[in-house]
């Protein structure tokens, strides 16, 4: 079976890079599975920079060891809010300063919209990912998806902004939705449908 190895420790993450990918013909690890304990510096520009930039290190880095046949996928995703002109973008794991504070994050994001009428606390997730094979072969999609920020958190699910981002179509925060429900539409599953057509070429 062929194996992705996704660029990244994040338990939430890998857990949804799982049911994404289920039905499809892979073995997926994360970075800790295949004892791979690069730290990549993320500082680029865009989402799809930084996930360009973890694949690229984490592939150089198989290669040395002497892999032959393999992926890896990086996906790095935030939240870009209309009101903060786009922050936290691609600082949103790190927003509070300490990077995965998920509480610490979504306090500061309250913070900064504090008295903003919900008319003006638009904002959209975003996913970039970026894959590379043992090849070389490059392959990026990106997938997003709209919604408002709330005045309070909701829910018991998900990670990150989830409990703040409303989903105007269902009602619900991304907390609020159950697994199937936002793999659906957020915007990691609308990135991994694209992506699903680019990986049929290694089955």
């Amino acid at each position: 079976m062929q194996k992705i190895i996704v660029a990244s420790n994040n338990l939430h993450k890998i857990s949804e890079i799982k049911k994404l990918l289920e039905g499809l013909e892979f073995e997926v690890k994360s970075l800790k599975d295949e004892n791979i304990f690069v730290k990549v510096v993320e500082d680029g520009k865009t989402f799809e920079e930084n996930a360009k930039k973890k694949a690229s290190e984490i592939a150089k880095f198989l290669k040395q060891r002497g892999e032959e046949q393999f992926i890896v996928l990086a996906d790095d995703s935030g939240i870009a809010v209309d009101y903060l002109n786009g922050a936290p973008g691609i600082y949103s794991a790190r927003y509070s300063g300490e990077h995965g504070n998920d509480a610490a994050n979504n306090k500061k994001l309250l913070e900064g919209l504090r008295g903003v009428p919900r008319e003006k606390r638009g904002a959209r997730f975003i996913c970039a990912i970026a894959l590379i094979d043992s090849e070389d072969t490059y392959t990026a999609v990106k997938g997003e998806v709209q919604g408002k920020i709330m005045e309070d958190l909701s829910g018991n699910g998900g990670f990150g902004y989830d409990p703040l981002f409303y989903y105007e179509p269902l009602k619900k925060t991304f907390s609020e939705l159950s697994s199937e429900e936002k793999n659906e539409i957020s915007h990691r599953g609308i990135a991994f449908k694209m992506l699903k057509e680019r990986l049929s070429r290694y089955i």
